[in-house]
């Protein structure tokens, strides 16, 4: 009997099956999209170039989340580009940096996504009473001034000691705005929320996913 090597028949490698996998995972919770236009903005804005920007304290996670959702809003007529990938300096994120990266790329346009944790108590708080999530990276502090255009921090020393959700998981809600850079002007803001999470590449998914589709659906990209 001859000892001849096993090969694999199947047709697909370890690393697409797991792929395959995650993105069907990805899949099994739907999310929850709700936004609205800036009054006064045009309703005729399409984007073709979008700098996507992940608003984290933490490099890893922004970086992570920015290449998901870049990947989702590309098509053949959409090139999203990250701001991991176009900012010569990748931290500390200055508004600054993403000037230089938005002329750099010519973005029309700049997706920015507050993923900065946040721990909420609504029967003490009084600010907010969506669910019961403990992960909510709202849109509170453009209220209060501290963040700025492109939805960077204000003040970056203070943004360095803000929280920074190391993993996705259970209820998520995050806030995006989309910027004109011809301003910057803010033209459209979005919640997104997904359920009962269970890894943290799920939740990017889920959430970039959303995303996407959402800005679709408004005719913001194509």
């Amino acid at each position: 009997m001859n000892d001849l090597p096993l090969r694999s028949t199947a047709p697909f490698s370890m690393p697409t099956l797991l792929l395959g996998a995650l993105l069907l995972a990805g899949c099994a919770q739907p999310a929850s999209v709700s936004g609205s236009r800036q009054e006064g903005a045009p309703r005729n804005l399409t984007f073709s170039r979008v700098l996507v920007v992940g608003v984290s304290p933490d490099i890893n996670q922004r970086c992570a989340f920015e290449f998901a959702l870049a990947s989702k809003i590309s098509s053949a007529q959409t090139k999203a580009i990250s701001s991991c990938r176009a900012m010569a300096q990748k931290e500390p994120l200055t508004r600054e940096g993403i000037e230089a990266a938005v002329a750099s790329q010519k973005a029309d346009a700049v997706v920015a996504t507050s993923l900065a944790e946040k721990q909420w108590d609504a029967a003490t708080s009084g600010r907010d009473t969506r669910g019961s999530g403990s992960y909510k990276a709202t849109d509170a502090g453009y209220a209060t001034g501290y963040y700025g255009a492109y939805g960077v921090p204000v003040v970056y020393g203070d943004f360095q000691t803000t929280a920074s959700a190391k993993t996705l998981r259970g209820d998520i809600e995050v806030t995006s705005k989309v910027w004109e850079t011809s301003g910057p002007t803010e033209v459209y803001t979005m919640a997104t929320s997904v359920k009962n999470i269970e890894s943290t590449d799920q939740g990017i998914i889920d959430l970039a996913t959303a995303i996407a589709e959402r800005l679709r659906r408004e005719g913001l990209t194509r």
